[in-house]
């Protein structure tokens, strides 16, 4: 493994179908995730966070398209745990670990029609039927043993980096709205951030959602705004943003210090959002 805690990881591989990249979706599917998310009435966070996911999946379809044909730039693993640690895809990729973005492609678990709000140019708004994929469900139940949840990811993430040493390294984005109830989950998270390949040092990201008003904190660089233990525990988890995930969350609009770190705690829904754009969108050029 190459290690670059002392020094400045490039992360500029480019990807292509002959050096592809990992996603790792680590989703908690925990009893506390079927509470309602954004407001009164709303869908719960369980369902908020899948069709987040879902939108991320059909986004990464959609940039792996050339000239009809989708490359397998990157490949997709979707963990979630609750009352037991497992790949969470459904349809036919139900079970596996990891799959292909050209298999994501091809086997979505059903195609969901969808209403979209459009505006024109004199900002009427009007809503059109549009085709939603999808490959992840809802789910909310039992515990939260993210302890085992990070020892999957690691697992997943070694045997990536051994098949493709030279690659992007593996991105982990992991959603979750409460503390581990299997351990402490830091030692395990931290070597997680140790793993790497020639390009830089595994990347993981934690977003803690919530339901309830207090105000949201985004990419801190230092824990010191942080209200607890739990978000600096998080915050410890997370990895430093590289400058290219860095200039992705500028150009939606946030400002971040030096040093800014892949958290995001008491996420609303559109913190969401933005945490897996930033997370899936900040990869290096395609080839």
């Amino acid at each position: 493994m190459y290690r670059f805690q002392n020094g400045s990881p490039a992360y500029i591989a480019e990807i292509s179908r002959a050096a592809p990249t990992l996603f790792i979706f680590l989703l908690d599917q925990s009893e506390s995730m079927e509470d309602p998310f954004g407001g009164s009435g709303a869908t719960s966070k369980a369902g908020f966070i899948s069709d987040a996911v879902n939108r991320v999946l059909h986004d990464l379809v959609i940039r792996s398209t050339k000239t009809e044909e989708v490359r397998n730039y990157y490949y997709i693993s979707v963990i979630g745990y609750g009352s037991t640690v497992e790949p969470a895809l459904v349809g036919p990729l139900a079970g596996r670990e990891m799959v292909s973005i050209a298999e994501v492609a091809d086997y979505p678990a059903r195609i969901e029609i969808r209403s979209k709000t459009v505006a024109d140019a004199s900002g009427q708004t009007s809503t059109s039927p549009v085709r939603f994929p999808i490959w992840v469900d809802p789910k909310s139940e039992n515990g939260t043993p993210m302890c085992q949840a990070l020892l999957r990811a690691r697992e997943i993430a070694t045997r990536w980096i051994d098949a493709h040493p030279n690659s992007f390294p593996p991105t982990i984005l992991h959603l979750t709205d409460g503390e581990s109830n299997d351990g402490d989950p830091i030692n395990i998270a931290r070597a997680i951030k140790e793993l790497a390949t020639t390009d830089g040092n595994v990347l993981i990201f934690n977003c803690h959602t919530s339901c309830n008003r207090n105000a949201k904190i985004e990419y801190p660089a230092d824990p010191s705004r942080l209200p607890d233990e739990f978000a600096r525990l998080l915050w410890d988890m997370s990895s430093i943003l590289p400058e290219r995930f860095r200039r992705t969350a500028q150009d939606l609009g946030l400002t971040l210090d030096e040093g800014a770190t892949g958290f995001v705690f008491n996420a609303d829904p559109s913190a969401v959002v933005q945490f897996f754009e930033i997370g899936s969108t900040s990869t290096a050029r395609l080839l």
